[in-house]
């Protein structure tokens, strides 16, 4: 999408700026991913916590937020969130009593098996504008912009 052409607006330099850019990208995945996911009334950061409890039981509020880059306040509103849908469960740790581990229920397993669905459709729908060596480039371009190696 070119933004200048769109509505006549002069961008000052910030088409050859990369937030910028980001930005743009991220609004467009945002909304596909929430016409994807609208019949299960879930947020990007629901489905991922729901992978990363499947990937990970027994994982704590602290490591997702970790993960996620969420503040605890964050991390815990979107487990709540979760918990009173029926799709995790709390359960104190044995070997450290302040410690709650998060576990998927059937039902956030069922729901984590659509989402899976969406997210590939999702995630096709952005990566057939690429050849899959330019997908992997961008993946890993991605992956050192936020510090994660490749």
């Amino acid at each position: 999408m070119d933004a200048e052409a769109d509505v006549g607006l002069a961008l000052d330099g910030l088409s050859g700026l990369m937030g910028f850019h980001l930005r743009l990208a991220h609004v467009s995945l945002y909304r596909s991913f929430a016409a994807i996911a609208a019949d299960l009334d879930l947020t990007q950061k629901q489905a991922s916590v729901l992978r990363l409890i499947h990937a990970n039981p027994g994982v704590s509020q602290v490591d997702i937020g970790a993960v996620l880059g969420m503040d605890r306040a964050s991390t815990m509103a979107v487990v709540d969130r979760l918990q009173d849908r029926g799709f995790l469960v709390r359960r104190r740790c044995l070997g450290d009593r302040r410690r709650q581990e998060l576990y998927l229920t059937d039902t956030g397993e069922r729901v984590l098996g659509q989402v899976k669905k969406a997210v590939a459709e999702h995630e096709a729908s952005f990566s057939e504008r690429f050849s899959k060596t330019e997908w992997g480039a961008l993946l890993d371009s991605l992956r050192r912009i936020h510090g994660q190696p490749v």
